[in-house]
């Protein structure tokens, strides 16, 4: 079967791509934005990637289009499909369709950490033996894809509550039935989709209702959001993070390792050099969900041992004249301020130069303009990108004082951040795009 993806190069449909390859279809796609590290993951599969939305793509004459949530209507290749009535289905239908049927899935959701939590889930099923497939919302570095499909009766899937396509607005997992889900954390975000939180729990409760009473659901017992779902009515066994009754995380030494404890009697240690507390819970969740399917709790400790975490996740990009540059996909508030907490834990005294795109559409709106600051505080200096930002940056960041900055010049902020930079120094990008391929231009700007 030819199958042709529109918005190929999101990390979902990117995904699906990937999978459809593998499992002998061929594949082509198209996006408006095609960038690392999804356009250099799919052409290394070999899939033809076209810019654009030309509705002469039709006449490459697919068995069926396949359409990602970030094509609406009034898009041209869109509407002639739908004017020839051309077959299509969403991603999140089509993988639950094609492949999930017959699979014991292991979904991920929650606001933050769905993507490390994933990798490091995949990680402990293949280092158990059980060689899962998995569609996970970014590049884990031990497998080097972000996607793949196996004859395992296992499959780890990221569980993403933005919604599924222009023709289907419920949440995206609600397609996936998972045996095995994971609620790691909930708050508000998507604003451009959900009105408010309670929205959202909706759409997390939609998901609560699908998963079989010989199951079961890993929660985040931190969260009232969270208790509130289950809460609301749940039928299936529950295991708590951050209770004592349940599965929790003794304190960190310097290098990172910590204890994992449930129901109070130690598990063992974990040993790493991950950071933060949310790298903590995003462990304990990977191993609650890992034992339900099978791997004893010592195995997947010593598979985490061995994790290498995620592209884009406190990714280190190189060091110029000992000042380190990395590469960090928080967008978010919360993740903005658990991310500095953990370098913060991991160089002390070390001066943090915090880099940030407020790119998503959340921030785009200024819903969290009111907390950025504070969530930025851990810095030692400040630097915002404010190209095509629709509401004052300098003002939201004013209670930082002097230590923040913002520019709406790429060259600008690189040139402001190579010229305050000094020996030691630990420069943190953050943003969910590719942020002008900033990394290398600051690495060269450094050197320079």
């Amino acid at each position: 079967m030819h199958i042709h993806i529109l918005g190929i190069c999101g990390t979902f449909m990117g995904g699906i791509a990937v999978i459809a390859k593998q499992a002998g279809h061929a594949v082509t796609g198209c996006d408006a934005n095609v960038y690392p590290p999804m356009s250099t993951q799919l052409e290394a599969q070999g899939i033809r990637l076209i810019e654009g939305w030309d509705p002469k793509q039709i006449e490459l004459k697919p068995d069926l289009f396949v359409i990602g949530n970030v094509v609406s209507r009034g898009n041209a290749l869109v509407e002639e499909i739908l004017n020839r009535r051309r077959p299509y289905l969403s991603g999140p239908q089509w993988l639950a369709e094609t492949l999930l049927r017959d699979k014991w899935v292991l979904a991920v959701a929650g606001t933050h950490g769905k993507t490390t939590a994933s990798a490091m889930l995949a990680w402990i099923l293949e280092h158990g033996g059980l060689a899962p497939g998995f569609l996970i919302g970014g590049v884990p570095l031990n497998f080097g894809v972000s996607a793949r499909a196996r004859e395992s009766r296992f499959f780890v899937v990221e569980a993403d509550e933005y919604d599924t396509a222009f023709f289907d607005k419920r949440s995206k997992f609600v397609h996936y039935r998972p045996r095995t889900a994971i609620l790691n954390n909930l708050e508000f975000d998507h604003a451009d989709i959900f009105p408010d939180l309670a929205a959202i729990e909706t759409q997390f409760h939609h998901l609560v209702r699908t998963v079989p009473g010989n199951g079961l659901i890993v929660a985040n017992g931190r969260e009232e959001a969270v208790k509130r779902l289950i809460d609301r009515g749940c039928w299936t066994p529950v295991e708590w993070l951050g209770r004592e009754e349940g599965w929790c995380s003794g304190e960190a030494s310097k290098d990172g390792s910590f204890e994992i404890l449930f129901a109070g009697r130690s598990q063992g240690r974990v040993l790493w050099n991950l950071m933060g507390e949310h790298n903590q819970m995003n462990a304990l969740a990977a191993v609650a969900a890992a034992r339900h399917a099978g791997v004893p709790v010592a195995q997947a400790i010593e598979a985490l041992g061995r994790f290498e975490n995620v592209r884009r996740r406190m990714e280190l990009r190189g060091a110029v004249g000992e000042v380190t540059v990395y590469d960090d996909f928080a967008h978010h508030p919360t993740a903005i301020e658990s991310t500095i907490a953990g370098l913060r834990g991991k160089v002390g005294g070390g001066r943090i130069l915090a880099v940030l795109e407020p790119r998503s559409n959340t921030m785009k709106m200024g819903v969290m303009k009111e907390r950025l600051a504070a969530s930025l505080a851990g810095a030692d200096l400040v630097f915002c990108y404010t190209n095509g930002l629709g509401w004052d940056a300098a003002a939201a960041l004013a209670p930082l004082g002097a230590k923040s900055a913002c520019f709406d010049d790429l060259g600008a902020i690189i040139g402001a951040i190579a010229a305050a930079a000094r020996p030691g120094d630990h420069v943190l990008v953050m943003s969910n795009g590719s942020f002008g391929g900033i990394h290398a231009k600051l690495l060269g700007a450094l050197a320079r």
